[in-house]
């Protein structure tokens, strides 16, 4: 899985295995070592987060600014989908 960045203990990554068609532009977070049920966050078009699911249980006040993070840093995940897709669009 290609990691995007780290905040603290925790990987914002890309998913290998995205399906086909492709799904929106997102990412994967989780504490340590990166799994299959790592939380998803979708990136919007303004560069906004919403989350899609919290499966690796982040704390809510931890994940509150995870996803503040992700959307100063939205246009480098941007730029490292398209590099490892190949193209990108949004969920909204």
């Amino acid at each position: 899985m290609p990691q995007v960045f780290k905040i603290g203990s925790f990987v914002v990554f890309l998913w290998f295995a995205e399906g086909v068609p492709l799904e929106p532009i997102h990412v994967h977070v989780c504490e340590g070592v990166p799994t299959n049920n790592a939380t998803k966050i979708w990136i919007t078009k303004n560069h906004k987060t919403l989350l899609c699911h919290n499966k690796s249980n982040i704390p809510f006040h931890k994940l509150n600014t995870i996803m503040k993070i992700i959307e100063a840093r939205a246009s480098e995940i941007e730029t490292k989908w398209k590099e490892y897709f190949g193209q990108l669009q949004y969920y909204c």
